[in-house]
């Protein structure tokens, strides 16, 4: 939702421009924060009449050409934001701050427009198929193959080792964590 309403901007408008009130007086009368936003109300009304004071209904997707060729005036010429805005027939300046930003920091690319919202949940699926579609080599199978086999093969001798004798395990094991926490109150 917009901060003032087209309504109240037409009436702050037309109260300056045929009232005996400045910026200052007619800010603090309606409680602003600062005379920024009516003085660009009145620049934006003087040069597009009220179709400069309207909130556009639709949100409109401007090309990447058209935000350079926006940026690019206003480095050539020196304009403001706001004069930017009137010569590109814009009515919101600070989209001309947002894509300069973005030129400044990323280049062309900054101007590119950019998917909204968290990003689907099918992609993950995907890139883990792709990495399961990575093949090994018949030598590197075989490797993992003999890797895999080697730790089942010590898994079960310790399950062995641990079935006929559970309590020279236990002693075992007693052993050495008492060897290890004698280690860490000595150091």
């Amino acid at each position: 939702m917009a901060k003032y309403s087209e309504a109240f901007k037409i009436k702050l408008v037309t109260e300056y421009l045929h009232g005996n009130l400045g910026y200052k007086s007619l800010m603090k009368k309606y409680n602003m924060p600062s005379t920024s936003p009516l003085k660009n109300w009145v620049k934006s009304y003087k040069v597009q009449g009220m179709e400069g004071l309207r909130r556009r209904k639709t949100k409109e997707e401007y090309t990447v050409q058209f935000k350079l060729d926006a940026v690019q005036f206003m480095l050539e010429t020196g304009a403001s934001y706001l004069e930017t805005a009137v010569q590109f027939n814009l009515n919101n300046h600070s989209m001309i701050q947002r894509w300069l930003k973005a030129f400044r920091e990323q280049g062309i690319e900054g101007l590119k427009p950019k998917s909204k919202g968290r990003p689907s949940m099918s992609k993950k699926p995907n890139k883990q198929k792709k990495k399961e579609e990575k093949k090994l080599t018949r030598e590197e199978e075989l490797e993992r193959e003999n890797e895999l086999l080697r730790l089942e093969n010590a898994y079960l001798k310790k399950l062995r080792a641990f079935r006929e004798s559970p309590n020279a395990f236990h002693e075992k094991h007693k052993q050495r964590w008492h060897s290890s926490s004698k280690k860490k109150d000595s150091d």
